[in-house]
């Protein structure tokens, strides 16, 4: 055996979460060794609602791009949006291949045609039990059950040990379509040895066992059943392919006809059925204009809007602004999801828009997650037996729920660990250690524009938000700064003036003597005189009404 393979074989793989850990979604990490660089998921996360006017959150790359002769590939786990959503605003920086499951694959090329990259990235299918090579590392992927067919686990090999990432997954012993979890190779590469498992902690603080979707397909069918004389409209994510493939199949059965309402809906379950990962019956979906050729109780909307998204389908039918389909007074609407944490109060305001109507809301039984809990990570744990347990996918509480119950199941403490994006893991048989940080963090989208709104962008958005603005206008002589016409107020989002006329006016007077007073000093310029409106105003308004909108001087020259 050569000396390089000797040292190759003492050297630790590296671990380095780029996002995913503490929030929910982002999800991307890098998988280290030597000169190879394997990339697991590049997904987005939505916006915090102090991120006013951001549209999705993507994760800071400069440490891959910085050694991207060294990236082999991105091998994604699924095809959830904080999984692959950010692949298109990623792949002109990184150029790097795709591997992927059949669906996966379908919904990232959509994104990439949509971007105008598709014909310039490399891309590759791999099924079940199938494995790549890219450089010193190679991946197989493994079957697991999620809310979204085509949901892998991820056995990494390394020369330095086997890792395991499950994605997102849960264990169902009886899935609707499909095969159950493979639980069965899970346990061969326990017996053979595997150095470290990044789990799933999404649903680490719940006890017991996720329950199959076979309990939603029967509450399904006792609601169609039930309410087989009215309009029925469910609610679900657009990804959740198995779940609308379960509507239709009941819809079907029960004689009603399917609309699918949403772009994203019509994008996803389009393309599950080019795949055949959706199986129709035939004359059962039809457009929302042929609907009026059928009575309410024949029809049934599959939609978006189970989060309350301002833009969505059932969101716009809810308030009124949808332009085909109105609420009417004895519908019944599904909410087939869970609230994600935040858009609890999204989801409320809806379904008190929708009871307003006259809709008979329903929600329970008609979801289960699609994530883990505590036994099924209990169980995945006990069949693989790592040396090393990185929680992963959720907030700070949830990896430290995961963390515990690794440790119940024989984990030594200080193999666990709970990373901070950014963080390098070193791993090899001996021992794991944090021994670095690379760059990482997030980097806002706002329509086109990736990375140009920044905090002091976001603190003016709050402040504009909370307190309005003020512009005071005028015009100076070009010689020697004298005032011409003005200083004029105008204002938004601060006072409605028709009816605050004294304070515009004493507004208009603080801003005459300051320009008079900063005049009156030497070498008195524009930006002085500018400095001079906005505290004299500021302190004005601060001591008149508690108040400190933004003021924006703007000097005309005449």
């Amino acid at each position: 055996m050569s000396s390089k393979t000797n040292k190759n074989e003492t050297m630790p793989v590296k671990i380095i979460p780029l996002g995913g850990l503490e929030k929910i979604g982002m999800n991307i990490t890098a998988i280290e060794y030597n000169e190879t660089i394997v990339v697991v998921d590049c997904g987005i996360s939505f916006p915090d609602d102090d991120m006013l006017g951001i549209d999705k959150v993507i994760p800071d790359v400069t440490y891959l791009v910085e050694n991207k002769e060294r990236v082999k590939g991105f091998v994604i786990t699924h095809g959830h949006e904080d999984h692959i959503g950010a692949l298109p605003l990623i792949l002109p920086q990184l150029n790097v291949p795709i591997y992927a499951t059949q669906l996966t694959m379908g919904l990232i090329e959509h994104k990439l045609e949509e971007a105008k990259i598709l014909k310039k990235t490399r891309r590759k299918v791999v099924k079940h039990g199938g494995r790549i090579n890219l450089g010193e590392i190679s991946v197989e992927f493994i079957k697991t059950n999620h809310s979204i067919a085509g949901a892998s686990a991820l056995a990494i090999y390394t020369p330095a040990g086997v890792i395991l990432h499950t994605g997102d997954f849960k264990i169902d012993y009886t899935p609707l379509f499909g095969e159950a979890i493979d639980l069965q190779r899970m346990a061969v590469l326990g017996k053979k040895g595997v150095l470290a498992v990044m789990s799933d902690s999404t649903n680490a603080m719940r006890p017991g066992f996720t329950p199959s979707e076979v309990k939603v397909a029967k509450t399904f069918d006792d609601l169609f059943q039930e309410h087989n004389n009215r309009r029925m409209i469910v609610a679900t994510f657009a990804s959740n392919v198995d779940r609308v493939q379960q509507i239709i199949q009941t819809a079907s059965k029960y004689g009603r006809k399917v609309i699918l309402q949403g772009r994203s809906m019509e994008n996803v379950i389009d393309i599950a059925q080019k795949l055949e990962y959706v199986k129709v019956p035939d004359n059962t979906l039809i457009s929302v204009d042929e609907m009026k050729r059928y009575p309410d109780e024949q029809l049934v909307f599959i939609t978006t809007g189970s989060q309350g998204e301002a833009m969505a389908a059932l969101t716009r039918m809810a308030e009124g602004y949808h332009k085909k389909v109105k609420i009417k007074p004895n519908d019944v609407v599904v909410f087939s999801s869970t609230p994600i944490p935040g858009n609890e109060k999204s989801v409320s305001k809806v379904i008190n828009l929708l009871e307003e109507s006259g809709a008979n809301v329903v929600f329970q039984d008609t979801h289960v997650s699609g994530h883990a809990c505590q036994e099924e990570i209990k169980l995945i744990y006990s069949l693989l037996k790592p040396k090393y347990a990185i929680p992963v996918h959720g907030e700070y509480r949830f990896l430290q729920a995961a963390s515990k119950l690794v440790q119940s199941v024989g984990i030594a403490p200080e193999n666990t660990f709970i990373l901070k994006s950014g963080d390098v893991l070193s791993l090899t048989e001996e021992e794991g250690k944090v021994t670095g940080k690379v760059p990482a963090g997030e980097i806002m989208v706002d329509g086109l524009g990736v990375g140009d709104v920044g905090n002091i962008v976001l603190r003016d958005r709050q402040k504009l938000s909370e307190d309005g603005i003020i512009i005071v206008a005028m015009s100076l002589q070009k010689e020697g700064n004298q005032l011409v016409t003005g200083p004029d107020i105008i204002s938004r989002g601060f006072i409605y003036v028709r009816e605050s006329g004294e304070l515009n006016n004493q507004m208009r007077t603080v801003a005459y003597e300051a320009v008079l007073k900063s005049q009156k000093k030497e070498n008195c310029d524009w930006g002085k005189i500018k400095k001079e409106v906005r505290d004299e105003l500021s302190e004005f308004l601060w001591k008149k009404i508690k108040r400190t909108p933004v003021i924006l001087p703007i000097i005309m020259e005449i």
